[in-house]
Formats: C-alpha cells, structure tokens, sequence
C-alpha cells in the first residue's frame, strides 16, 4: 500500500510516522508513506495557498490550482492505475472500523489536509473520491483527521500487528465493544482477576467475554447494539 499525504504543515508528520507500528510498517515494506508540502506546487510567487472567498465572508479558502498540481503529479508517478483521493473535512462522511476496513484494500490512498475556512469546492467536486470526518467538531486543518486516518488503516493492514488475529477481536467488530482485559500480577491492591480467565477452560472464557463485550456494550454505547440488530 502507498500513502501519499498533501499538507500545508509537512512536519507535523514526522513523529508519527517515525513511532510505533506505523514507522514498523514502513520498515517491513508493508506500507510506502510520503508527505508532500502544498506550498512547493503553487504557481504564486509567494508560495500562498489560500485566498478570499467569493462572495465576501471571514477567513481564507485553500485555491484548487496547488492541490489539482500535487494531486497530478502524485498520480503520474503512481504504479497502481488506480489512486483514491480523499479529503479530510468535517463535511465527510465518520471515520469507522468499517470505513478504515475498506480502505486497506486500495493500493494507493492520497490524503488532502485541508485548512483555513475549508477549499475551494472544486476540488471536492472534480477531485476527491471522498471526503472523511473523525467527529462531529472542527479542527484547525487536516492534519490532525490525516494521522489518525492512518492509524486506523495501517494497523489493519496484513502482517503489520504481531499476529494475524490480534486486530479480530477488538472494539467495533461486530458493532461490539471489547471485554475486559487483565494481565499479570493475579491480585493487585486487593483487586482480582476474574476467576473464569484463571481455569483454563476456553469455551468458559470465551462465553465470559461474549457476555462483558454485551454488558460493556449496552453501558456505554448502546446505539451499537441498535446497530447489530439492524444488520441481523
């Protein structure tokens, strides 16, 4: 899988994608990450980006000429054929496990961050294949969506987590929450691991955690159980 991320703020990227599993993924050749600064494909003197809106208003708009000549030239040096381009904006559509899921099979994603009062409207009309949001607010750009936007993708991409099952049973699949996990030592200031992990018996345990992953589930989040009935 390549990556390729437009940002206004390159730098922003550099301790993520030099930490942890994603700077792992990379390093097993899993997934090809490049940060491309919006500014070096302006025509403008200056290196500017945005300017003001049409019609009056507060703040600057990001023109379409550097993000059209970024998104181009990314796409000419592109070895898959198929490149999916995607804006992140507080107008798309929720970043999900299932979003992220679908997005692990595209070979080649290029990321736009976008700033200011939003971009111009022609880019999301002309150019992007979707538009992605993390929540409902508002964040001073894109940045911030883009790197949690990879998180979610490169975790599930094969072979990147140690083992193969170790993003299977975690929270959201199957619109469920995750059990309790426990680890060493067995008491802690008094408080006990449930016995049920203790026996051995791994079809108790597995009944265990069906049942906290509901329990779990209902408490917090209940508008995912709405959910599961919904696709039954």
């Amino acid at each position: 899988m390549r990556i390729d991320i437009i940002s206004i703020f390159p730098k922003m990227f550099e301790p993520v994608l030099g930490e942890s599993i994603i700077k792992r993924a990379q390093a097993k050749g899993l997934v090809k990450i490049k940060v491309h600064d919006l500014r070096s494909f302006t025509l403008n003197k200056h290196k500017k980006v945005d300017d003001r809106p049409y019609g009056g208003g507060p703040g600057m708009v990001m023109g379409p000429q550097p993000i059209f000549s970024a998104v181009k030239k990314i796409k000419a040096k592109a070895k898959s054929g198929k490149v999916r381009v995607i804006l992140l904006s507080p107008k798309g559509k929720t970043l999900t496990q299932n979003v992220a899921k679908k997005l692990t099979k595209e070979k080649h994603l290029i990321l736009i961050c976008g700033h200011y009062e939003g971009v111009d409207e022609r880019v999301r009309e002309y150019l992007v294949n979707d538009e992605i949001s993390i929540g409902d607010y508002i964040l001073t750009g894109g940045e911030l969506p883009a790197m949690v936007l990879l998180d979610s993708i490169i975790r599930l991409v094969p072979k990147v987590l140690g083992k193969d099952t170790s993003n299977v049973v975690e929270s959201f699949e199957d619109n469920l929450l995750e059990y309790p996990q426990y680890t060493r030592p067995e008491s802690f200031n008094s408080y006990k691991v449930p016995k049920v992990l203790l026996s051995g018996d791994h079809k108790k345990i597995c009944d265990w955690r069906k049942m906290q992953s509901l329990k779990v589930t209902k408490l917090k989040r209940p508008d995912l159980l709405k959910k599961q009935l919904n696709k039954k």
